[in-house]
């Protein structure tokens, strides 16, 4: 089984390796990352960057996707290379992933027209135009598509695929093995938690979405 990671410039760098650290622990799985070009490309924060061992035309039948989001969709959503590539791997892929704004890449290819997706809560308005219902929980199943809310929800979304695919029992020992127990000091997770005036200001430095 093969599990390709897209990369692009300015994706979120754990959005990737969340699900790569829980998902990517799955037995005989060969895990690429893939990216227009092959080499280092740099995450939004710019300090960091992961190396893509193979370009886009040299990953052509996937078992798994897995497409990171990051401030950079905005500008991806608008690139034929990217979006064609997926849609010619999702013709054969056993399943389709994102994180984050990652769902926006998927529904600007058309993948999730007529379904529902998850997304990062400033991003989700990017959906409706694509034909794809917004909602607002954690990871969504919809057929072979798994989508997962912001950044930290990449791990939970990896889990649950591994669970459905490995067995509930294989998840638990990964899940332990990571460690993965989360106890935030602050319940500030969710726009619905969160202090208003915190939620006004993300939404504000945030871009709009671009009518079609």
């Amino acid at each position: 089984m093969q599990i390709a990671v897209l990369l692009f410039d300015g994706f979120t760098a754990l959005d990737a390796i969340g699900p790569f650290d829980t998902l990517g622990r799955l037995p005989g799985a060969e895990t690429v990352f893939v990216a227009e070009r092959p080499g280092p490309v740099r995450t939004d924060q710019n300090a960091l960057a992961l190396a893509a061992s193979k370009g886009l035309d040299e990953v052509t039948r996937p078992d798994i996707v897995l497409v990171p989001g990051g401030p950079a969709t905005d500008r991806e959503m608008k690139n034929p290379a990217l979006l064609d590539w997926l849609r010619t791997v999702d013709a054969t892929t056993t399943w389709t992933t994102s994180v984050c704004s990652g769902s926006t890449l998927l529904a600007a290819a058309g993948l999730l027209d007529g379904r529902r997706a998850t997304g990062h809560w400033l991003y989700q308005d990017r959906l409706p135009p694509f034909g794809v219902e917004p909602v607002s929980e954690r990871v969504v199943f919809d057929g072979k598509y798994v989508t997962a809310a912001g950044v930290s929800a990449g791990i939970d979304m990896g889990l649950a695929l591994l669970g459905r695919i490995a067995g509930d029992e294989y998840a638990q020992t990964v899940q332990l093995m990571t460690e993965y127990d989360p106890q935030p000091p602050y319940d500030a997770g969710s726009p619905e938690k969160a202090p208003a005036h915190i939620v006004a200001l993300l939404r504000s430095v945030t871009p709009k979405a671009e009518s079609r």
